[in-house]
């Protein structure tokens, strides 16, 4: 029996660089970001499944399966940018297939979504239940809301959240299944206890007034994982790269660059 594929789409020239969407979203959302980073990579967008193009193939119940997924529709040895949901698939993937991966770039993610008392950095369980049980009664309604809690406190507020809203359906509605599978591993994940096993060069980029994943979980996560780098973008919400795209671009291309670098000098020692 063969695998679904995902929905890919590639452009731009050189390194690769794979960019992993956010919940009920798609590839699509970095459509604004991709002339920053076309000339300097080559951009691989994922549909994840369940969502935009993506959409007929089911969203599996555990991280490791959709990374297997990920895997199989995009180049090797590609660093793996992912949003949110994207981040916590990507960092799966890291932990999971560290052969695969040359860096991750894990933009306002988090370890743990759901709130414990050892973990108050993050979304109350209820609020995710509350998203779950509205994608039974208005899931447009559901999608919309959750678009306004990430740019909620962002100076570039309003702009974030048309850019948000006109994508949200531009590449198709997604699954109803897909969203409420989503929404339970954003609410049961916990990958904390395995941060310090990672061996993949990492970059985690915070937002200073997130709400549904706080800066101090990005700090967090980024001190559990042996020499990852955190970077801070004080003014944005949940979706930096949308609200300050420049301070954005420069921290990715310099961490890409170091590790373009890295690479180079060590091919040279191999030689």
């Amino acid at each position: 029996m063969t695998m679904a594929r995902l929905y890919i789409d590639t452009q731009g020239a050189g390194p690769d660089l794979v960019l992993l969407h956010g919940w009920g979203l798609h590839g699509g959302v970095w459509d604004a970001l991709l002339p920053r980073l076309t000339p300097h990579f080559r951009v691989t967008r994922v549909d994840l499944p369940g969502h935009g193009k993506s959409h007929a193939i089911p969203m599996p119940a555990q991280l490791a399966d959709v990374g297997r997924l990920v895997q199989a529709a995009v180049p090797e040895n590609a660093a793996w940018l992912g949003w949110s949901l994207g981040g916590l698939i990507a960092l799966r993937t890291g932990l999971d297939a560290p052969q695969m991966l040359r860096g991750l770039i894990l933009v306002t993610t988090t370890p743990r979504f759901a709130a414990a008392a050892d973990w108050p950095e993050a979304m109350p369980p209820e609020q995710l239940q509350e998203f779950a049980a509205g994608l039974g009664e208005d899931y447009r309604e559901t999608l919309l809301r959750f678009l306004s809690l990430q740019v909620r406190g962002d100076e570039s507020a309003r702009a974030a959240l048309r850019q948000l809203r006109d994508a949200l359906f531009a590449r198709g509605e997604p699954a109803t299944a897909a969203l409420a599978v989503g929404l339970e591993l954003l609410r049961v994940s916990d990958l904390r206890s395995e941060l310090a096993c990672l061996q993949v060069p990492t970059l985690v980029i915070a937002g200073g007034y997130d709400r549904l994943t706080p800066p101090g979980a990005g700090k967090a996560l980024a001190e559990a994982i042996p020499g990852a780098r955190y970077a801070l973008i004080p003014k944005s919400a949940h979706a930096p790269f949308i609200s300050h795209p420049e301070e954005f671009t420069a921290l990715l291309t310099a961490f890409m660059g170091d590790r373009h670098e890295v690479e180079q000098l060590k091919a040279e020692h191999a030689r």
